[in-house]
């Protein structure tokens, strides 16, 4: 079994920001030491054009290249570096990676996935690119799935991907989340 993880990709974040970053560390070193059948991988960096199967291309360009808005990041939750876009890119291809995986095995993981609040032109909510909504079109796009289902069981509503799969017939996103979080 494959899991990706992209922890080793870390953000410059300000000293008591509440993002817990270490969390993704932790739970690589916690899985390597107690699950020596599960192979720890590295995922390839998405590139622009797999990106905009999902994001718009200026919305990827201005991300990538710094030129957000100082509101546009304060939605995000992260100050901008060239680390967060490095991360962001890793992070997404893990969901790429871990679906191909699941083709071929029958499951992958990414330990660092689930980026819901991301929506097609705007990150929100400590999310640059929505993993799940590339991940589904990509593997559409190569044949792989005619019809995807995202299950979205985090305590936050996936605003991002149920925004991104509205009208869309061949992507389903379930989203069950706390009333009061």
């Amino acid at each position: 079994m494959d899991a990706f993880y992209s922890d080793r990709f870390v953000l410059p974040l300000p000293a008591g920001h509440r993002f817990p970053m270490e969390k993704y560390r932790l739970l690589r070193e916690r899985i390597g030491q107690t699950l020596p059948e599960i192979r720890l991988l590295e995922p390839e960096p998405l590139t622009d054009e797999a990106l905009a199967v999902a994001h718009s291309p200026d919305y990827i360009r201005r991300l990538v290249g710094g030129d957000l808005s100082r509101k546009e990041m304060m939605a995000i939750g992260f100050p901008w570096s060239p680390e967060m876009v490095e991360r962001s890119r890793r992070s997404a291809g893990a969901t790429v990676m871990a679906c191909r995986s699941a083709f071929r095995d029958g499951v992958g993981i990414n330990l660092a996935g689930g980026t819901h609040h991301a929506y097609r032109d705007r990150g929100e909510g400590f999310c640059c690119f929505n993993d799940a909504v590339v991940a589904a079109r990509l593997m559409q796009r190569e044949g792989r799935a005619a019809k995807c289902l995202v299950i979205d069981l985090d305590v936050h509503q996936g605003n991002g991907t149920a925004a991104m799969t509205r009208g869309d017939s061949n992507i389903f996103a379930f989203s069950m989340h706390g009333a009061e979080n």
